[in-house]
């Protein structure tokens, strides 16, 4: 095999709410911290450990809509993507580096309770931002998913 692989796949909760931020051109891009855990039992002790890892997700344009709209801290989600290390120069001229999730699929994981708008009802059928630019382009807004999930 001569070809190379960069592909992560997570389910996690947000560690807070997606932060958007608009371009002039008409893009957008949303960043959430996202945890995984990672239990275990230590066998010299016994007991019980938990080990939290964070990640940065970015995701883009409608993408970053939906999760915007949709997704809360607290919010379990699967997301599906490519590691990219991002490297910038600090206002005390240091090299600083960063990794970042960069999302190329997602799917909510949390049941939203029925305190919602009326509309929400049918957005939570939508698993990603794909299904969501399809169903809002080719079909009425007022047919539901018979989905058992």
């Amino acid at each position: 095999m001569s070809g190379t692989l960069n592909k992560v796949m997570l389910i996690g909760h947000l560690g807070d709410d997606v932060k958007t931020t608009y371009f002039d051109g008409g893009g957008c891009i949303g960043r959430f911290p996202l945890a995984t855990n990672e239990t275990y039992t230590n066998r010299q002790t016994g007991e019980r450990v938990s080990n939290t890892e964070w990640h940065n997700v970015v995701v883009r344009n409608k993408a970053a809509e939906i999760c915007e709209k949709y997704l809360s801290k607290g919010d379990k989600v699967y997301v599906e993507g490519r590691l990219k290390t991002r490297q910038w120069q600090g206002e005390d001229n240091v090299t600083r580096y960063t990794t970042e999730i960069q999302v190329t699929d997602f799917t909510f994981l949390s049941n939203k309770g029925d305190n919602q708008n009326e509309n929400s009802g049918s957005q939570q059928n939508y698993q990603t931002a794909q299904q969501v630019e399809s169903q809002t382009t080719s079909a009425p807004e007022e047919e539901e998913d018979d989905l058992p999930f």
